[in-house]
């Protein structure tokens, strides 16, 4: 079995294959104190309630943009799983996936593990142009050519950071639970108000930002795809005209993929 491991800055994704099949998967908080012994200890309490034996876990690939818990996971892969693996930890860089995609950014090592992990699933998949639009922490639109080349893209803040200063900076706005709609566009109170403003102003943008890059990714109207991916994808894909596909398991798909890739090079 392959145990994949995202680590974001809010969350950590993990899942489990049992060949190309997605048997498991855990959404956790990120704590950058958590030590390689208390990692362990979360693990091993999963995989016992889901009746899974570490023994059969023989492969291990990691993407983080979270330096201390990304030491902290090698170390404890290290400690409770090495012994088990049939091909050496894998740690997800730009340097170690150059010969998979074309990094044509101005700083290729400033790009996120997971977005270069995001761009090649979505890449393999489609073999067109991509807009691949991440909804986590922050909100990420990562442009990917027909050529398979990661042209770059942009970053904004997430839901989660903009309810939060909203409530916070703000006398009497209230924090609120998106996950349910407004009514309708204009909120006749304040939490409609507010639900409103979040969901259709993300969605709006998604759409008009995504008619911008378009414009520069796609100038002679080449056919180009559109998929969201990360833990708010489904709330805003509803909002926006422009996505296509969700897909929130996309960065597991792609570590999967990346393992096999890399192995066998």
């Amino acid at each position: 079995m392959l145990f994949t491991i995202d680590v974001g800055n809010s969350h950590t994704v993990t899942g489990l294959f049992d060949g190309d099949q997605l048997v498991g998967q855990w959404r956790l908080k990120s704590d950058p104190e958590k030590t390689n012994d208390e990692l362990a200890i979360r693990y091993h309490s999963l995989f016992s309630m889901a009746q899974i034996n570490k023994k059969d876990i023989d492969g291990v690939i990691i993407a983080s943009v979270v330096p201390a818990l990304e030491a902290a996971w090698i170390s404890c892969i290290g400690s409770y799983f090495s012994n088990y693996l049939k091909k050496p930890l894998l740690v997800v860089s730009a340097r170690n996936i150059k010969n998979i995609i074309t990094i044509k950014t101005d700083y290729p090592e400033e790009v996120g593990a997971d977005r270069l992990v995001n761009a090649i699933a979505a890449w393999e998949r489609y073999k067109q142009n991509l807009i691949i639009i991440d909804f986590g922490t922050a909100i990420t639109f990562d442009c990917v050519s027909a050529k398979c080349e990661y042209l770059g893209g942009t970053i904004l803040p997430g839901l989660a950071i903009s309810l939060d200063a909203l409530s916070k900076r703000t006398a009497k706005l209230p924090q609120i639970d998106i996950s349910t709609p407004p009514p309708q566009v204009i909120g006749r109170n304040t939490v409609d108000a507010m639900k409103s403003g979040v969901l259709n102003g993300y969605g709006s943008m998604v759409d008009g930002l995504t008619q911008k890059i378009r414009a520069e990714l796609c100038p002679k109207g080449e056919p180009l795809k559109v998929l969201a991916t990360g833990g708010m994808a489904h709330l805003i894909a509803p909002f926006s005209k422009k996505i296509e596909e969700v897909d929130t398991m996309l960065t597991l798909h792609g570590l999967h993929l990346l393992f096999h890739k890399l192995h066998d090079e």
